[in-house]
């Protein structure tokens, strides 16, 4: 039990560092905002379509940035938990992801 639990560690480990690598995207305002951010959920870059900038009216930007900035999270989560998910058969382990 014990060397299948190593093993199981290892793939995690190497599960690990090709999520980090990874690379997600999302946008909001019909693509007006987008954001990229990477498995580490480091945010990588963002792009503001010009047209959308009003200095008359900051709140929408403001809330088309942090919509596209959840909106990633969330995927980098989703796919993180899917992948552990599938690599320890549905058994939750706190602290991996």
């Amino acid at each position: 039990m014990l060397k299948q639990a190593q093993e199981i560690q290892k793939k995690m480990e190497k599960l690990r560092g090709e999520l980090d690598q990874k690379i997600y995207e999302a946008s909001s305002g019909g693509d007006m905002v987008k954001v990229v951010m990477n498995g580490k959920m480091e945010l990588q870059n963002v792009v503001i379509d010009k047209s959308i900038v009003d200095p008359e009216d900051v709140e929408l930007l403001e809330g088309l940035v942090l919509t596209a900035v959840k909106e990633v999270i969330k995927k980098v989560q989703e796919d993180q938990n899917g992948e552990l998910s599938g690599l320890t058969g549905g058994i939750k382990m706190p602290g991996l992801f």
